[in-house]
C-alpha cells in the first residue's frame, strides 16, 4: 500500500484518520469553526467552500484560505467545492471550477475534484497540483441509490486512472445489503490498488461504513463538530472514542 504524507498525516498507514469539515458561510464564523476544529486534533481538516457566502470572488476566497491554512497549521487542510448535483451547496461555471482548485492548489495541502467534472479537467487539475507536489482526492457522490460492486470498482478504477492520489466514493443506501455492497467493493478495492481509498455509505443506515476503515481499507472518515456536511456524520469525539476502541487489541 503506497501511504500518502500530507504534512504529519500518513493516510494509509495505521488507524482510520479522521476529517473535519467546515461549512460556516462567513469569514468571522469560519475563522471560530476553524479555532475549534484544531481544538479537536484531526488528522484533517476540510474547507467546503461551496458554503461560503463570497465563493464567487475569488481573491475572497483566496485570502480566506491563507487565513484558515494559518489556524489549523500544522493540521493539513483539504480543500473542496463541493458541487449541487453532488450534494453541495450551488454551481459554478466549469472554467471557475478550475480556476478555484488551481488557486487552492498553491495555498492548501489536498484538493478534491468531482469525477463527473470530466476526464479533461480532472486530468488537468490532478497534473497541476503534481507539479507543486500536492495530492488530488478525486469524488463521486450518489445521494440516491447504492451502484452495483462492478459499477462501484469501475468509478474508483477511473479515478486512479485519471490521477487521483486517493479515489473516494459515498453512496446512499436503501436497504442493509446495499451498506454489504459498499463495503465489499472498498475490501476489493483496497486489495488491488496501491493507493490509499475513501469509501463511505451515507445516511443512518450507513453509519456503520464511517467507523469501518479497519475492515473495509477506506483510510478516512469524516466526523461533525457542529453542522455536519454529509448525512450519517458522527460528532467527532464520539468517533475518536469508537476508533480508538475499534483499533485496542485483544
Amino acid at each position: 500500500m503506497k501511504v500518502i504524507q500530507i504534512k504529519g498525516m500518513r493516510l494509509g498507514e495505521g488507524n482510520t484518520k479522521i476529517c473535519i469539515p467546515l461549512v460556516s458561510s462567513q469569514l468571522e464564523q469560519l475563522k471560530q469553526e476553524a479555532k475549534k476544529a484544531a481544538q479537536a486534533t484531526p488528522d484533517l481538516v476540510e474547507w467546503r467552500v461551496d458554503f461560503f457566502d463570497q465563493v464567487d470572488e475569488i481573491q475572497a476566497v483566496e485570502r480566506t484560505l491563507e487565513c484558515i491554512v494559518n489556524i489549523l497549521d500544522p493540521i493539513p487542510l483539504l480543500f473542496t467545492f463541493r458541487t449541487k448535483s453532488e450534494g453541495g451547496q450551488r454551481e459554478i461555471t466549469e472554467d471557475y471550477y478550475q480556476q478555484l482548485n488551481q488557486m487552492a492548489i498553491k495555498k492548501a495541502d489536498i484538493i478534491d475534484v468531482e469525477l463527473l467534472m470530466g476526464d479533461t479537467t480532472v486530468l488537468e487539475l490532478c497534473n497541476y497540483a503534481h507539479r507543486f507536489s500536492k495530492h488530488v482526492i478525486v469524488s463521486n457522490h450518489d445521494f440516491e441509490k447504492t451502484p452495483p460492486k462492478h459499477e462501484i470498482l469501475n468509478r474508483l478504477r477511473k479515478m486512479y486512472q485519471l490521477g487521483a492520489d486517493i479515489p473516494k466514493i459515498a453512496v446512499m443506501p436503501q436497504t442493509q445489503q446495499d451498506v454489504l455492497t459498499l463495503l465489499c467493493a472498498s475490501q476489493q478495492m483496497y486489495q488491488a490498488c496501491d493507493c490509499p481509498i475513501i469509501t463511505m455509505s451515507m445516511g443512518h443506515l450507513g453509519m456503520l461504513s464511517r467507523i469501518a476503515g479497519n475492515l473495509s481499507g477506506s483510510a478516512l472518515t469524516f466526523g461533525a463538530i457542529d453542522e455536519v456536511s454529509a448525512p450519517g456524520q458522527i460528532a467527532v469525539q464520539e468517533l475518536k472514542m469508537i476508533l480508538n476502541v475499534l483499533s485496542k487489541e485483544k
